[in-house]
């Protein structure tokens, strides 16, 4: 059945995939039509049936052995299962939108590089934290060079998986990278809490930036404002939590911002910013894929 739409697979049937299924429903670009698993009692695979997906436990063997193949594949399994996958994809003229740390593809970040990196075949979405953090370290080095930048995201503790938890070292390594090759600090750091609070807390994020003291302050101030409602557009739970603060520390002026993200309550509960971002974000990156033409029918296939 034709939806007018760029047809969509989810290869992993947990918690986030099920998020991903819910929004890429709302989408007028793709129409969800996949859900790949292996564990044939997957809770996920079951709701996916329920919402009308093709949903089987076969993995991608089963995914690429159908008649139709999607035209975009988002991949929410690991970067170990990614890294096997990405040939495959490749080979089979698919292109994918990974939300696991296996960094095959490019790291983008929708509102700051992804126009850069639309014909890449595997794009990656690096990390939640730095999904939250880099546009802002970006907005402040187009108003004014960043020396250096620090962010530190919270989350709360039942929001992070097996998973998380056993790439935390991954987590900081990659978005410090992203802070600076995305971002445009010189150097960077990122460091992540898991809250344990009961009730659970929803995701803040801080970002420290230092600049020069004769910096212009209100350009640095319209430029952060400027992303967050861009990053808004796609994440309606992004926030700032107050006005950017400034202070002067020894030779450079300190720039703190304050932002907390509160999940849409998709499928995931709406403390989980953490993970709503992701899937929000890969929702975005996917529907840029359309638009711009790739695959190259897509777009036009959309009436």
């Amino acid at each position: 059945m034709s939806t007018g739409k760029a047809t969509a697979a989810i290869v992993g049937s947990g918690n986030i995939g099920t998020d991903l299924l819910h929004k890429l429903h709302r989408s007028p670009l793709l129409a969800p039509r996949w859900m790949a698993g292996i564990d044939p009692g997957s809770a996920g695979l079951r709701r996916a049936r329920e919402l009308g997906v093709a949903a089987d436990a076969g993995g991608v063997d089963w995914l690429l052995a159908q008649d139709e193949r999607p035209d975009v594949v988002f991949e929410v399994t690991s970067a170990a299962v990614h890294r096997a996958n990405a040939p495959r994809y490749a080979e089979a003229g698919i292109r994918a939108v990974d939300l696991t740390p296996a960094a095959v593809g490019p790291a983008v970040v929708p509102p700051v590089n992804l126009g850069e990196h639309l014909a890449a075949p595997d794009l990656n979405l690096i990390t939640c934290g730095g999904q939250a953090t880099i546009p802002l370290v970006h907005a402040v080095s187009r108003a004014a060079p960043v020396r250096y930048a620090e962010i530190v995201a919270s989350v709360a503790s039942v929001s992070a998986g097996p998973g998380t938890r056993a790439n935390i070292d991954e987590f900081t390594r990659t978005t410090a990278r992203g802070i600076e090759r995305i971002g445009g600090a010189a150097r960077g750091k990122a460091i992540i809490v898991l809250n344990p609070a009961d009730p659970p807390m929803i995701m803040r994020d801080t970002v420290f930036c230092a600049v020069p003291p004769d910096s212009d302050r209100d350009a640095i101030s319209g430029s952060l404002h400027r992303m967050v409602a861009e990053i808004a557009g796609y994440v309606p739970g992004y926030r700032l939590l107050g006005e950017p603060q400034f202070d002067l520390l020894g030779d450079d002026l300190r720039v703190g911002v304050f932002v907390e993200v509160e999940g849409a309550g998709d499928f995931l509960p709406p403390y989980a910013g953490n993970l709503d971002i992701m899937t929000a974000a890969a929702v975005r990156v996917g529907e840029r894929l359309v638009r711009a033409g790739r695959p190259a029918d897509a777009e036009e296939r959309i009436s």
